[in-house]
């Protein structure tokens, strides 16, 4: 390799090496340049003294602008005071591209400039640091499935049925076929698959059509869904209270850096521990109601009603067994209230709110069939998600976790557009 990075540069205490990067920030003192070069792995200060440079070389600082592109070459030297403890004393820099009028100035900007220049504000702070978090966490959602055994299943995008509901889907004309839809959910491939596997996942985008304009809500978002063969609801909790607990104690291991960036608290995430507080629907509705909310028992968990009870417990709360009116069709009866399926949401604290659905699935032919048909659905669509009820049916369960709306929780943001680098909203689809 003919350069180094920038979170390499300890291991080259006292010798020369090559760093390609962007220039970041700089300044003068007349016979001193100070650079302040990025590579995407670091932000290293380099210094350059007129006399010990080619006086070609020491000029061409005047070229400079913020985020042109160049490459300097210099000794490493340990210094405690320099962003990562070494700074590079310089010998020689060449440019590479010279940034004309770069758009983004160290003056503050609006969040709709920003997200208008989104393709160039990636490379700033903060949002450099809120996306190696989510880079973490995805290697921990990885890393914990293939520890415990589970299998990935990449589930389609274009799909003819619909996963949650008819009124959030975007629609297609699929070729000579008919109407596609892009995919809300890759749980219904994932249940055929357990019959193969027992313990699968899938990872993958995921669009509804929801002219929502909240905090928390994306057109197209990041999903991770798993399902397990013979796990009931209980089970499903089980897993997912292991499964976040493992995600969060990975990023406090690797991501002390950025939660400094970001100036998050890093105590709430320390709290995350089990068990987790467990209450049933109709517990929520009570709590919420005494809090003042208007929730009326059959309706669901809106945003202020999730920030009202979260901020009740310091970790995640299951809430559990919501009323089938407000639930998906696919989601199993509870036996002995009909009005009820055995489901639960998994709510972040501090406000956050639902990271995580999970339900143990319906695994009874004819009360899938009446489900179906009680959602207004076409049941042709769902053939083969019916078949898989008649040859070896078992009950089984799955959840899936929305990855911007943890990433926003875990770095502790305002706004879920943060979360993703190039979020789609209603209102969204530039750049």
């Amino acid at each position: 390799m003919k350069f180094n990075y920038i979170e390499d540069v300890s291991k080259f205490e006292g010798q020369k090496i090559t760093i390609r990067g962007w220039l970041y920030n700089q300044s003068s003192k007349g016979k001193i340049h100070f650079l302040w070069v990025r590579d995407g792995t670091g932000i290293i200060q380099g210094v350059m003294v007129k006399g010990e440079v080619d006086d070609l070389v020491f000029g061409l600082y005047d070229q400079l602008t913020q985020e042109s592109s160049i490459e300097v070459t210099g000794t490493v030297r340990k210094d405690q005071r320099a962003p990562g403890g070494y700074e590079l004393t310089l010998s020689d820099m060449k440019i590479i591209q010279i940034a004309q009028d770069y758009p983004i100035t160290p003056k503050p900007h609006g969040s709709t400039f920003l997200f208008d220049h989104r393709h160039l504000y990636l490379r700033s702070k903060r949002p450099h640091a809120i996306l190696k978090v989510r880079n973490e966490i995805i290697w921990a959602i990885r890393s914990y499935f293939y520890q415990n055994h589970f299998v990935l299943i990449d589930s389609p995008i274009l799909t003819g049925a619909v996963g949650e509901t008819a009124s959030t889907l975007f629609e297609t004309q699929y070729l000579d076929e008919g109407k596609a839809y892009l995919a809300q959910t890759g749980q219904l491939y994932l249940e055929a698959a357990i019959a193969s596997f027992g313990k699968v996942y899938c990872f993958g985008p995921t669009f509804r059509a929801e002219k929502s304009k909240t905090r928390r809500h994306l057109t197209e978002f990041w999903m991770i869904e798993a399902e397990e063969a013979f796990y009931n609801n209980e089970d499903n909790m089980d897993l997912q209270e292991d499964f976040l607990i493992y995600i969060v104690n990975w990023v406090l291991e690797k991501c002390q850096n950025e939660f400094k960036e970001l100036e998050r608290d890093i105590s709430a995430l320390e709290k995350i521990k089990k068990p987790f507080p467990r209450i049933s629907y109709d517990e929520a509705v009570e709590r919420l109601q005494k809090a003042g909310s208007e929730i009326q028992w059959g309706s669901d968990l809106g945003g202020t009603d999730e920030t009202i009870l979260t901020k009740m417990f310091e970790k995640p709360v299951f809430v559990y067994n919501y009323p089938k009116a407000c639930k998906a069709f696919y989601m199993k009866p509870h036996p002995d209230r009909k009005e009820l399926v055995l489901c639960a949401d998994l709510l972040a604290p501090e406000g956050y709110g639902e990271i995580i659905g999970g339900s143990e699935r319906n695994d009874d032919y004819d009360s899938l069939v009446l489900r179906i048909k009680e959602e207004n659905l076409p049941l042709d669509a769902y053939k083969w998600y019916l078949e898989l009820r008649k040859y070896g049916s078992v009950p089984h369960s799955g959840f899936g976790l929305g990855v911007e709306r943890t990433v926003t929780w875990i770095c502790g943001l305002s706004h879920i557009r943060e979360a993703i680098p190039f979020p789609r909203t209603i209102y969204r689809l530039y750049p």
